[in-house]
């Protein structure tokens, strides 16, 4: 299985996010379940170019170089069933849209959307906060995109 970082910048992602931190075994189980899947995944009998990787204990990601093989609709499904089964098997959430992960003084933490509209009324959560955008579509914005200033990101809507 090939590293996200040997794939380039215009490559297609998609981030799933956890409804928990995964605990270790979790995360161990969901490496292995990932390389095995990899293994297999193809769009029209070509192997796909690929990656799956765990960020922070909450974040799966999926990368694909759609250079060298176009995913297509049934590869697309075999990846959101494998997602699906992740889910199944861990009893995790990890497509709930309205759930957003941002950092504070203790780490990674989760609220629904509304709590955290709250967060920002009580000054508890302001532009400066550092929030996960998981609508970025590709490795290069992943890589500038994805962790950044609430004022930076779609969040600040929110403000």
């Amino acid at each position: 299985m090939a590293s996200y970082r040997d794939l380039p910048g215009d490559s297609t992602v998609w981030i799933y996010q956890s409804s928990r931190e995964l605990l270790p075994e979790e995360v161990n189980g969901i490496n292995e379940a990932s390389c095995d899947f990899m293994l297999n995944w193809a769009a029209h009998g070509t192997a796909l170019k690929a990656a799956i990787e765990l960020f922070y204990d909450y974040f799966i990601v999926v990368f694909v170089d759609e250079k060298s093989a176009k995913a297509s609709g049934c590869s697309i499904d075999k990846s959101f069933q494998f997602i699906k089964n992740i889910e199944s098997a861990y009893e995790l959430d990890l497509l709930n849209r309205m759930v957003i992960a941002y950092r504070d003084d203790i780490g990674i933490q989760l609220t629904r959307i509304d709590k955290f509209e709250q967060l920002i009324q009580e000054g508890l959560v302001t532009e400066n906060t550092i929030v996960f955008n998981n609508l970025v579509n590709t490795k290069s914005d992943f890589d500038s995109k994805w962790e950044v200033l609430l004022k930076d990101s779609w969040h600040r809507r929110l403000l």
